[in-house]
């Protein structure tokens, strides 16, 4: 790697984890009046939108990484897009709990550490490897966020239209990397992934 390409991921890493993310889309549910919360509800909204805010700091790590050693540069170009995409997800959760007094996961650079290790190695194995690994990171979040559907305040209709757009949005890229090649990872890979995202949403919900 280049010095000037370190800089440039190490910048990355930065702006992911200690910037205000942006969006240039707009908000989904920002028209929707905010709900009634009592104080049990909306300590249980901010935990799941605190876990979301985490997968998506996950999901930087991952793109990157991934991008970083993936061995085909129009490929390398189609995971740094699909990160840009992440950056909104990253942008609306931030900001809807900052809207219920709520604070991000006090252990995102740890999120993003192990998070951008898996990415490397899942590029450094091979292209259709690569995508598989994307591919199945995105159903599982996918059926991640159909969980928090089900678990958020049917009153909170600014919360669910964000979990709502980033349940289809996740869906797009899982699509995407099966339209470029990707393979079915093996089960027991597939297991020890989930296993991983019970424990870092679990830890996310609360501290």
């Amino acid at each position: 790697m280049s010095v000037d390409l370190a800089i440039v991921e190490f910048d990355r890493a930065l702006r992911s984890l200690f910037a205000p993310a942006r969006s240039t889309r707009v908000v989904p549910g920002e028209a929707v009046p905010e709900a009634m919360l009592d104080e049990a509800q909306r300590g249980h909204v901010v935990g799941l939108m605190r876990v979301n805010h985490s997968g998506e700091i996950c999901a930087q790590a991952l793109y990157q990484g991934q991008a970083l050693t993936c061995r085909d540069s129009v490929l390398s170009e189609t995971l740094r897009s699909a990160a840009g995409e992440e950056v909104e997800h990253l942008a609306w959760t931030e900001q809807r709990i900052a809207e219920l007094g709520g604070r991000t996961s006090l252990l995102n650079p740890l999120w993003y550490t192990g998070s951008l290790s898996l990415g490397l190695l899942a590029g450094a194995v091979g292209d259709k490897w690569n995508l598989g690994f994307l591919a199945e990171t995105e159903r599982q979040v996918e059926a991640h966020l159909d969980g928090h559907l089900v678990s958020l305040p049917l009153a909170d209709g600014r919360s669910r239209a964000i979990v709502e757009q980033m349940r289809l949005d996740e869906r797009g890229h899982a699509n995407m990397a099966v339209e470029l090649g990707a393979v079915e990872l093996p089960l027991i890979v597939r297991r020890a992934m989930q296993f991983a995202a019970k424990i870092m949403t679990a830890v996310a919900y609360r501290i």
